[in-house]
């Protein structure tokens, strides 16, 4: 029978002035972060020339960025300024639920995102055929269905774990290992359960985003303009780059021995997978994708055009 029926998460030791310093710069990227993110889906959305399968994803990895930082900042904002720092039972669980599900569909995603900009350069003309509309749709549902389901198991067997106290979470978010290790029972099973559902998802994804970027590459050296290499590595370099930030943090993370791992190192790790992250793919893909960053331009100069009064 559970007698802990809230949670203290112990984040990191900080006096109150770094914390409301701590609190200004993790309130400043949650708002870009969200504006950034939202951009991109507007932008997409608005511009006819985007409503292909690449931005299509982008805009899906976009929502999921949104979804992901909204399970976690929140939170994390209000314990900075709290002298508690407490998340009740279920509040905890659901957040540690939300956090592994988006986190799974996007590694998933981003696997499908490199396995289309492959389709896209090494197959071109029979890339219409095998990225339809139907087949794109189908993907993102997968990856959204995948991560779902994925992750209730693990969840419901944590659900019935007694917790007796004590009930400090050594993290900044319920993280599903600190929080295992206060049941009052041999947890064991449940963190082998853990490393392997996270080894498979993100080694497996891993495994096709690299393979596929290894087709692309060999495809666009033998490419023989110059101006053709420059544009198609152009392309993907964005890609690469979301994709090492993501799987560098979260396999060293989560895809190491359990013994192995150090939650003080662990907690410095995720604030990049948590916090960093999330900030840096919606100003990877404008920043290095021309057709964004003119849809971008061309929707704010309409946006200001409307705004302004008429002289």
């Amino acid at each position: 029978i559970n007698v802990v029926m809230e949670f203290v998460l112990l984040g990191f030791s900080l006096s109150q002035p770094m914390e409301l310093l701590v609190f200004m710069l993790l309130l400043t990227i949650f708002a870009l972060t969200l504006m950034g993110n939202m951009a991109i889906i507007t932008v997409v959305y608005v511009d006819l020339r985007l409503h292909t399968p690449m931005y299509y994803f982008l805009c899906n990895l976009s929502l999921l960025e949104i979804l992901f930082v909204l399970s976690i900042t929140p939170k994390m904002l209000e314990n900075l300024l709290s002298q508690a720092k407490a998340i009740s039972f279920w509040g905890c669980i659901t957040q540690c639920y939300f956090y592994f599900f988006l986190g799974t569909a996007d590694f998933i995603l981003i696997a499908i995102m490199a396995f289309d900009r492959y389709v896209a350069i090494c197959h071109p003309l029979h890339y219409p055929v095998i990225m339809s509309g139907h087949v794109c749709v189908f993907l993102v549902m997968g990856c959204w269905l995948v991560g779902f389901l994925s992750t209730l198991c693990p969840l419901i067997l944590l659900c019935q774990l007694p917790f007796c106290g004590p009930n400090v979470i050594n993290h900044f978010f319920c993280d599903y290992a600190p929080l295992v290790r206060l049941s009052c029972v041999d947890t064991h099973f449940l963190l082998m359960i853990e490393y392997v559902l996270s080894s498979v998802v993100l080694l497996t994804s891993l495994s096709v985003t690299a393979v596929s970027y290894l087709y692309i590459i060999a495809t666009v050296l033998h490419i023989p303009s110059t101006t053709g290499r420059r544009k198609a590595f152009s392309t993907c370099t964005s890609h690469i780059m979301v994709a090492a930030i993501y799987y560098g943090s979260a396999i060293f993370m989560y895809a190491r021995p359990i013994q192995g791992r150090s939650l003080d190192l662990q907690k410095v790790v995720a604030v990049f997978n948590v916090i960093v992250s999330p900030l840096l793919n919606p100003f990877i893909y404008t920043l290095r994708n021309e057709k964004v960053k003119e849809a971008l331009e061309e929707y704010l100069t309409r946006k200001n055009s409307v705004l302004q009064p008429e002289p």
